[in-house]
């Protein structure tokens, strides 16, 4: 069952990494849907999907559990978990060798 999104639901929930222009598209998304409702949200939304990075930003923000939870199940049908993650952060902050 899906839930309908309420002017109360888009409060954002965590803050920490938003950029200016995440702030933007956020209080553009409130107006949207304020004044146009779930159909014109949907609209901006899919707007916004055409940058990964951001939406995901935007998104995160809004519902920072279900993002969380959702990128540790799409990495578990992958076969990767976090300390696979983790190496990988760890191998490109190492500097390069020389070969």
């Amino acid at each position: 069952m899906e839930t309908k999104p309420t002017e109360e639901s888009l409060g954002v929930v965590d803050s920490s990494g938003l950029t200016d222009a995440d702030w933007h598209e956020i209080n553009k998304l409130k107006q949207v849907f304020k004044h146009g409702g779930t159909s014109e949200l949907k609209k901006a939304l899919k707007a916004l999907s055409v940058d990964p990075t951001q939406y995901l930003r935007v998104i995160a923000a809004f519902f920072p559990d279900l993002v969380r939870e959702a990128i540790k199940d799409s990495m578990a049908e992958q076969g990767m978990t976090e300390e696979d993650v983790r190496e990988l952060l760890r191998k490109s902050e190492s500097p390069a060798r020389d070969q």
